[in-house]
Formats: C-alpha cells, sequence, structure tokens
C-alpha cells in the first residue's frame, strides 16, 4: 500500500479538466500543419505560378506540381523541429509572405 499512487487533495476530477501544455502543443502543430501548410503552398504555387513565363494555364500545371512535394515536406518539418516558436513562425510567416509577394504582383496579363 505504500506504492499506491496518492490523489491530491480537493476534487480529485478537477486536474482531467484543464489542458496540459504538450497536448496544446500538439494541438498547435497539428494545425499549423495541416492548414497552415495547406496555406504555405497554396500561397507558393500561387506565386511560382505568376512568375513562371508560360501561358497562364501551363504555369498554373507546372506550379502546382510541386507544390505535392513542398506541402509533404511542410508537415513533416512541423513535428520535426523541436521549437514550436520556429514552426508557427516559419510555416504561417512563408505563407503570408508567398500571399503579399503574389498580391504585389498582380493578375498577370
Amino acid at each position: 500500500m505504500l506504492m499506491e499512487r496518492m490523489e491530491p487533495v480537493g476534487n480529485p476530477t478537477a486536474r482531467h479538466h484543464r489542458p496540459r501544455r504538450p497536448v496544446l502543443a500538439t494541438v498547435a502543430r497539428c494545425v499549423t500543419a495541416f492548414f497552415g501548410g495547406y496555406a504555405a503552398t497554396a500561397a507558393s504555387a500561387t506565386l511560382l505560378a505568376r512568375l513562371l513565363p508560360l501561358a497562364r494555364a501551363e504555369a498554373t500545371v507546372w506550379a502546382m506540381v510541386p507544390a505535392f512535394l513542398v506541402y509533404a515536406t511542410v508537415a513533416l518539418w512541423c513535428f520535426h523541429e523541436p521549437r514550436l516558436a520556429r514552426v508557427l513562425g516559419g510555416v504561417w510567416g512563408a505563407a503570408i509572405l508567398c500571399a503579399a509577394l503574389s498580391w504585389l504582383i498582380g493578375v498577370r496579363p
């Protein structure tokens, strides 16, 4: 009986209702990998399509080909990088930067 785990004094179920920090960090990584990876991939594909010197339809197709690899790489990197701040800043920063550059370039003729 000495080796039994002692429950905290007070409401024993109260500790189960508050989220723990590692759980929130994992949720943030999942959201960043899924939504942020998609945003960064879509924005980078849009930017690449606007920069390629091809017809609009061909540039869109050629920009979407590496997008699958970019999305997989970003999603894997989100869980490989040990610092959450670097993951959030890198993925969301890349998405915002590529989207802003695409907006500044404007529509292709």
